[in-house]
């Protein structure tokens, strides 16, 4: 799968996310520190990579509706020092399908994984 990090995310995540198969850029990779949000999902988008992020604003399914992009994995996590967030994304990376997720807006909790996908036209 191929994954964006958004600059709120440590850059010490890439190499493990990378160990587990993924092509992973970061927002840094491409000089989009301090750019606003939709310049990250617009790059993301046009390189058809899946959004992983701490910020809500990314989940905002008005603004980035399902079936709009390559797909989006806002996590909460009960706490933000890097370590932790870390720990909590690779773990989930690791014991998740992620192409299942593709297209489709979903937020991580340590409880709850809520996913929300385009609506399928009847057949």
């Amino acid at each position: 799968m191929n994954l964006k990090l958004d600059e709120n995310l440590s850059h010490h995540l890439k190499p493990a996310l990378i160990e587990l198969g993924h092509d992973v850029l970061t927002a840094a990779d491409e000089n989009l520190l301090s750019h606003p949000d939709t310049e990250i999902a617009q790059a993301a988008r046009k390189e058809q990579r899946m959004l992983l992020t701490l910020d809500v604003e990314f989940a905002d399914l008005r603004k980035y509706p399902p079936g709009s992009h390559p797909g989006v994995i806002l996590f909460r996590p009960l706490s933000l020092s890097p370590l932790s967030v870390n720990a909590f994304i690779t773990d989930f990376v690791r014991r998740t399908d992620l192409d299942k997720l593709g297209t489709c807006v979903a937020v991580v909790d340590p409880v709850h994984v809520r996913v929300r996908c385009p609506l399928r036209a009847a057949e």
